[in-house]
């Protein structure tokens, strides 16, 4: 792969944690503000603390498609450090599908006071696109493990 291809993807996993940053640091102090206005506390503040948990995951998920595309950079793609950054991300995308799981009742009830049915589908989209994004690492992870088997058998047959 060419170095500038790596060089691209590496810049947009910067520029995907960027909004979350500016999200966890902006943008959900004053939800929670305006919110434990308008809904009893015990409803908004899980889904906020379920929220800030998952920025640690996403985070490392991040870090590991980061070094991931360091690991291609050097001609490490078939290696036992590729298949541990796959279950990393496989691991950080079951976390943020857990997080928001447990929330998801808190924004069932917030939806039903509310009236706003879409505030459930946000919850579901976060759930489903984590769990993708987990299954999709694990299927990876699967296939690199086993090319690096399938061609640690034929360096021991030659």
């Amino acid at each position: 792969m060419e170095r500038g291809t790596t060089l691209f993807l590496k810049v947009t996993v910067i520029l995907m944690g960027l909004p979350v940053l500016a999200l966890c640091i902006f943008g959900l102090p004053a939800i929670t503000k305006e919110a434990t206005a308008a809904w009893p506390d015990y409803w908004v503040y899980p889904i906020i603390i379920a929220m800030y948990l998952s920025a640690i995951p996403f985070y490392i998920a991040l870090y590991q498609a980061f070094k991931l595309l360091g690991y291609i950079d050097k001609n490490q793609a078939f290696s036992e450090l590729s298949v541990k950054a796959l279950k990393n991300i496989k691991y950080c995308g079951i976390a943020i599908c857990i997080l928001y799981a447990a929330a998801e009742p808190f924004f069932f009830f917030i939806a039903d006071e509310d009236d706003a049915p879409g505030l459930i589908v946000i919850g579901l989209v976060v759930i489903f696109a984590s769990l993708v994004i987990a299954v999709f690492a694990a299927v990876l992870q699967k296939l690199l493990k086993n090319a690096i088997d399938i061609k640690s058998e034929n360096d021991l047959t030659i």
